[in-house]
Order: C-alpha cells, then structure tokens, then sequence
C-alpha cells in the first residue's frame, strides 16, 4: 500500500473518531468516557393508575432512546415502596413525594425509630401532588369530620396517599379509628366508590387525575375540602404542605375547593456514580419536551425552573455539577 493510500486512511479515521466525540454516540457522553449501554436504569413511578406511571415512562424512554441506556419504567405502589427500592438497590431512580422523603431522611412519622435514610439523593423536583379527598353527592359527605363513621380508602399500607392520609386525620384532630379505613391503592377504591363499598376516597396527585374523571361519568364528583384549623395544624406540623386550590373546572365540581399540596421529586441513591448522575440531570433537560409530553402536569410544572422547589434532602453531586453550569 502507497504512503499516499495510507494517509488517506488515516484521516478518515480521524475524522470519524472527532466526528464521534463531537457529537456524541449512544454509548459515550460528552467526555467521551462515560459507556452508557453499561448500565441499566429502572424508573420507579407508582400504580399505572396515577400520574407517575406515564411520566417515570417517559423519563425512561428519554435514558433509553435519547441518551442510548438501558432503561425501563416500573409500577410500583409508589413514594414508600420507591424510597426501599432505591435504598436496597433494586433502582436507580423514583419519583416520590417530598413528605415521605423528609420522613424517611429524618426518621419521623412513618419512619418513626428506623435507621435514617441519609442515603437518598436528589436529581430535581417535578410537580405538585394535590390532597383530593373524593366522594359523591349520594354520600352527603361535604366536610372533614363527616368522614367519622364511613368507609375510607386511604391508600396502599405505608403508600405516599396512605401517609398523607394519616396526617390529614391527625391534623383534624382524628384517627383511623374514628373511620372504617381500607388500604386500596386509588384506583381500586375509586372502584368501590363506584360500587358504592366505599363513601371516600384519599387520592394524592397531579391534576387531572384520571381515575377521578372517569368517576365523573357515572357519578357527582364531590372534593372535600382540607381548609381552616384542619389546614392550618397541618401546615404547622408539616411545613412542606403548601395550601392551594382545585379549580371548578377540572372536575365540574360547584366551586374551587381547597387542598393542600405536596411535592414531586426525583430521587436516586447516593452511590450512582457523579458522571451518571450528571449525565442524566443533562439528558433529561436536553430532551424536556419528551417529558412534558406525557401529561399537561408535566408540560406546567417540569422544567429548569422548578427543579429545586420542593426539595429539602440533597442533591447529588453529578446533578448539583450540572445545575451549577446552568447557573444555579
């Protein structure tokens, strides 16, 4: 082979390997360092009945077809269930309420007297869960303390609605024993309300929540409102509850109602290597017109923004490296 031959074969092979660090491939991140078809990252989200189904999928989809890992969306009982799943390492990422992180981080309320989950990390805060305490015109339920007496589904044991559901009875001055309490994930009790086995239901997420609408089309959907004193020992105990309303027109309810809210936000476990965590906090923004397309909650509240509203535990240090270079 002529020198001539061989110096045309070295620059193109040049000129692909510059092309493929310039640009990126599948498997490398912009350091080029970075093997991304070595790991596999499983998205924990909640029942496929809420919203963090749909939206932990597309985070999933943006690591597998965006940024070329190994990826897939679990369904999960949610915020309890994802923080032991990222504790034991059977995840890599989950969205879960900020409420029952503070209490799995700091060892109160539910995690009363287990070891502090100081391990658990931030990526970014998402969006606003809304308390919605359903039922229906034929129940008459139209305040807290009618629920005393009743049947109530207050979610799955130790769920993120199930915690919540325990500190809005507390916060009313009131137990589970004052109410006859299932433990049926949202979807299954808003079932039972359907059949009438049920006259309340505690439903903790974005709006609008599917589940709830679907109610709609065979019954008066009434929200009870957390408001007053109710509200006010709640906001007292629990700072991270932030008061809002429900406007009429997301449910045909007669009025706005008002709630409380709770924060979204995604966590991970401490020991993901920072150039992954990194390159995940970059891939999602890049491609965050992927993930606001999964639900009108996404495309309001998901972005750069927002990414920091909500969360009380600490970033980890590959997410916090590119927030800084976003100036943040």
């Amino acid at each position: 082979m002529n020198a001539k031959r061989l110096l045309l074969i070295a620059l193109l092979v040049g000129v692909l390997v510059a092309s493929m660090f310039a640009t990126g491939s599948s498997e490398t991140s912009q350091s080029g360092t970075l093997d991304r078809s070595k790991y596999f990252i499983t998205v924990a989200t909640g029942p496929t009945s809420g919203l963090y189904y749909p939206i932990g999928g597309a985070f999933s989809s943006v690591f597998q077809n965006k940024l070329g890992y190994k990826s897939s969306a679990q369904a999960t009982g949610a915020s309890a269930e994802n923080i032991t799943l990222i504790r034991e390492g059977r995840a890599e990422m989950a969205i879960v309420m900020s409420d029952a992180v503070a209490q799995a981080y700091q060892a109160f309320g539910a995690y009363e007297g287990k070891q502090p989950a100081t391990e658990l990390r931030a990526i970014m805060g998402l969006y606003p869960n809304y308390v919605q305490l359903v039922t229906t015109s034929r129940t008459g339920i139209t305040k807290f303390t009618d629920l005393k007496g009743k049947r109530v589904g207050v979610g799955a044991p130790n769920s993120g609605v199930e915690l919540n559901a325990r500190m809005m009875y507390e916060a009313h001055g009131m137990t589970y024993a004052d109410s006859k309490v299932d433990y049926l994930n949202y979807g299954e009790a808003i079932g039972q309300l359907k059949n009438n086995l049920v006259d309340a239901v505690f439903v903790t997420s974005g709006i609008p929540n599917a589940t709830i609408m679907e109610l709609g089309t065979t019954s008066d959907i009434v929200l009870i409102p957390i408001e007053g004193q109710g509200l006010a020992n709640l906001k007292a105990k629990y700072p991270f509850f932030v008061e809002a309303t429900i406007p009429a027109d997301v449910y045909n309810t007669k009025t706005d109602v008002q709630t409380a809210t709770v924060r979204n936000i995604m966590i991970v476990n401490a020991n993901m290597p920072e150039e992954v965590a990194y390159d995940l906090t970059k891939g999602i923004f890049e491609n965050i017109g992927d993930i606001q397309a999964a639900h009108a909650t996404a495309k309001q509240h998901i972005n750069l923004q927002n990414s920091h509203i909500g969360v009380d535990i600490p970033f980890h240090p590959g997410a916090e490296k590119y927030y800084k270079e976003m100036g943040m």
